[in-house]
């Protein structure tokens, strides 16, 4: 036992030096008691709340949203032209939607003579010319579907004109 010596003389200073015993739990207050079933309901109320008001503005954004496009389309001026031209070889159909900053356009052209560089151009009815696109047709005349703007709306166009890049006319599409 004389190994362990310096041992138990250490453990001798520090039981000397070291505080009396403190209980590992101390015990519960009656206020904390009474308090904490209170809290504890209150937090689960709050779990609760946080997926029921999601689910309320999941739903209100569910009706809102479609009503405000319904009520946005509705006032919106869409005007659609088809035409064709047997000596260009050029078919075309002009979709022109009134936008806040003037018209939203979509054309669909067939050029059996492609490929080439074209134009849509828009003429408004005072004889104004405005640029709305321009794409290359491709070898074979399959369908392309071109999207521009223009700063003219739908009423105030005349016509639309596919070009070349050369400025002959392919196809004349009259508004009206």
């Amino acid at each position: 036992m004389s190994a362990f010596g310096p041992v138990t003389r250490q453990l001798g200073l520090y039981r000397r030096a070291a505080p009396p015993v403190v209980r590992p739990f101390a015990s519960v207050g009656p206020r904390l008691l009474g308090r904490l079933p209170a809290e504890v309901a209150a937090r689960r109320r709050a779990a609760r709340r946080g997926p029921r008001c999601a689910t309320a503005a999941a739903l209100v954004c569910a009706v809102a949203v479609p009503g405000a496009a319904v009520v946005a389309a509705r006032g919106a001026e869409t005007v659609r032209v088809a035409a064709a031209d047997a000596r260009s070889g050029v078919r075309a159909r002009v979709t022109a939607t009134d936008r806040p900053w003037g018209s939203g356009v979509e054309l669909e052209v067939r050029d059996g003579a492609g490929p080439r560089s074209c134009r849509l151009v828009a003429v408004g009815r005072d004889g104004s010319e405005a640029a709305v696109a321009a794409w290359r047709s491709p070898q074979g005349g399959g369908p392309t579907t071109v999207r521009g703007g223009a700063a003219p709306r739908p009423s105030g166009t005349a016509r639309c004109e596919v070009r070349t890049s050369g400025g002959e006319r392919l196809v004349v599409l009259s508004a009206r």
